[in-house]
């Protein structure tokens, strides 16, 4: 089962990719953390990857393209993959068919989780995030709180909020992200593989739980 997770900063799409990677035995790959991959493995992709990184710039679809092309050829995504941050946009979208039909594969489908911008804002702005990025996990101090007070329930590091997690800053995220994700939603939904996903209370502790069942009973597949 291929799939592309798509959704709104805070809209539970990291979250979500996650429970759906666990219940399927599925590696969830996420656009950063194959930049971190290649970078680690000093590679020629990752070198050039960083070269743009280092400068605040953004890594240019054509390397973007080459680093998901190779971790796509990994062992572990021979069954299936969940990726979460590309495609972003129609073009990557289309490059994205040609690479895994080259291995006779396809995308099966596209959750689109549809969260509210007022829940999204609240989200976010009482979201933290663990201090250890090799645990990353994530928290919200007002739906889901760590056990101890500021610190990481997994790891036990110091949990932190992000300096630009602020009302205005978020509103134009989610401005940017709506302008621009539009085309990719359109390019999907005329595929026939766009799932929109609107769990029935999106402020729940399980709210991510709920979208995963969802993806799941629309394929036909239970874990």
């Amino acid at each position: 089962m291929y799939i592309v997770m798509l959704g709104a900063p805070g809209s539970g799409k990291g979250t979500t990719a996650k429970i759906l990677a666990k219940r399927t035995n599925l590696p969830h790959i996420s656009t950063g953390d194959m930049f971190r991959e290649q970078i680690k493995k000093e590679t020629e992709l990752g070198k050039l990857a960083q070269s743009y990184m280092s400068k605040g710039e953004l890594v240019p679809d054509e390397v973007t393209i080459g680093i998901v092309k190779d971790r796509l050829s990994w062992e572990d995504t021979k069954n299936g993959v969940i990726l979460d941050g590309f495609p972003r946009t129609a073009e990557q979208a289309k490059v994205l068919d040609e690479i895994l039909q080259e291995q006779g594969k396809k995308i099966d489908i596209v959750p689109e989780l549809q969260i509210p911008d007022e829940i999204i804002i609240d989200r976010i702005l009482n979201r933290v995030t663990c201090s250890n990025k090799e645990c990353g996990e994530i928290y919200n101090t007002k739906f889901k709180p760590s056990k101890v007070e500021g610190v990481c329930d997994v790891c036990g590091a110091k949990l932190i909020s992000r300096v630009d997690d602020n009302e205005q800053t978020i509103k134009e995220r989610l401005s940017t992200y709506y302008k621009n994700a539009q085309e990719i939603i359109d390019y999907y939904k005329q595929k026939g593989i766009l799932c929109p996903i609107s769990p029935e209370d999106p402020t729940a502790d399980d709210a991510s739980e709920q979208a995963v069942d969802i993806i799941l009973s629309k394929e036909g597949r239970s874990f």
